[in-house]
Order: C-alpha cells, then structure tokens, then sequence
C-alpha cells in the first residue's frame, strides 16, 4: 500500500478516483481559484464596511447620536435599547472608537466601563476578549501589532483606500 501512496500525483490524493483525470482537475483549480478571490473579496468588503462604521461613529461622537437615524443607530451597533449588544459587538466597538492598538485587558476595561453585564456572562472575560480580537482578525477587520514590550495588541482595520492607512492594506491585489 505504501507504494501506491508514493506514486499519487503529488497533490496528496492517494489514486482516488478521478485525480488523475485532467478535467477534475481543472475544476478543482478553477474552483479553488475562486474560492480564493471570493474570500479576498469578502475580506476587502469587511474592511470597507468597518472604514464606513468608524467613520459614522467618529461623526456621532462629534455631533452626537441625534445625528443619526434608528437604522443607522442599528448599523453601527449604538442602539439604545434595553438590549445588551452583543460580545463582539463590544469588542468591534472599543476597537473602532480607539485612537491606537489596545491589549486584550484593555478592551476588557472599555467593556467593563461600558457595559459591564456583557463580561458577566464570561466565566475568563480576558480569555473570551481575546478569542473575539483573535476573530476579527481572521474576518480582516482588526489586525495584530506587536507592542515595544513584545505583547500583542489590536487595532481597527481602516480600509487603505479611503484612510491614513496607506501602507498597511490588504495583501490581495484585485
């Protein structure tokens, strides 16, 4: 057996059926191509959609949220309800509002100054807050940067094109 896995293609399929077939092949490819470029797409959009947040929630932090209709309230996570926003929605938000990269336990305090029944749900807030930074990073719309005394910290992914960001976009080139 262990001869008819050293003479599969290459590609670690093993002589399945239809690995050596060239038009499998080709679909396989193409289909791998595009799911490729489909996710870079998605990440472009996540991180337009975030440039946009920030600034609508930069405008309503100057003019104040009356500035702002209920479905844009909504949009931008800032709806006054009696509903607690959600986990991610409070990181996202500390991150956005942020004038630099914060550590994990500092957008822990935002939360616990903000809305402090979210981390009431956590049995480890610092543990949960960084599975959650961790996530929007895997999403595109935060990004990891290493501090002077070598901790991580996040940041907001502002979209390169429309922001000071220049220098520090997407690796995709569409």
């Amino acid at each position: 057996m262990d001869s008819a896995r050293s003479t599969g293609n290459g590609s670690g399929s093993k002589n399945l059926p239809g690995s050596s077939d060239p038009h499998v092949q080709e679909v396989m490819r193409a289909a791998h191509e595009e799911l490729k470029q489909l996710l870079r797409q998605r990440a472009d959009i996540m991180k337009r959609i975030g440039t946009v947040k920030q600034t609508i929630v930069g405008l309503a932090n100057l003019f104040g949220d009356d500035v702002l209709s209920e479905e844009l309230l909504e949009l931008v996570d800032r709806k006054s309800s009696g509903r607690q926003p959600g986990f991610t929605k409070a990181c996202r938000m500390v991150l956005m509002e942020a004038d630099r990269p914060l550590g994990a336990r500092e957008v822990c305090e935002h939360i616990q100054q903000r809305t402090p029944p979210v981390l009431l749900r956590h049995k480890d807030p610092l543990a949960s807050v960084t599975t959650v930074l961790n996530r929007l990073v895997e999403y595109g719309e935060a990004r990891t940067v290493i501090r002077e005394n070598g901790r991580r910290a996040w940041q907001w992914v502002a979209d390169p094109a429309h922001s000071g960001f220049a220098g520090e976009g997407s690796s995709s080139k569409l």
